[in-house]
C-alpha cells in the first residue's frame, strides 16, 4: 500500500475543506486523544445543561445553538 506524504499545512487545509459536521467529528476525536479528560468534562456540562432546560420548561435539544448561549449565559449571571 502507498503512503502518501503530506505536510501538517496540506493536512490542515485538508481538514478545513471537509463539511461542517465532519469538522466537528474530526475536532472530537482529536480532543478526546490529546485531552480525554477533557471530553468527559463537556460531556458532562452537555448533560447539566439539558437537565437544567428541562427543569426551567425548556427543550435543550430543539434549541438553536444561539438560543443555548443565550440560555447559558442567562443562567450563568443569575442573581
Amino acid at each position: 500500500m502507498a503512503t502518501l506524504q503530506l505536510t501538517d499545512d496540506q493536512v490542515i487545509e485538508l481538514a478545513g475543506q471537509l463539511p461542517a459536521d465532519k469538522q466537528q467529528s474530526l475536532l472530537e476525536r482529536l480532543v478526546q486523544r490529546v485531552w480525554p479528560r477533557w471530553a468527559e468534562l463537556s460531556e458532562y456540562g452537555q448533560e447539566r445543561a439539558r437537565t437544567v432546560a428541562t427543569q426551567r420548561g425548556f427543550n435543550w435539544e430543539a434549541m438553536t445553538e444561539i438560543e443555548r448561549e443565550t440560555f447559558i449565559d442567562k443562567v450563568v449571571h443569575e442573581d
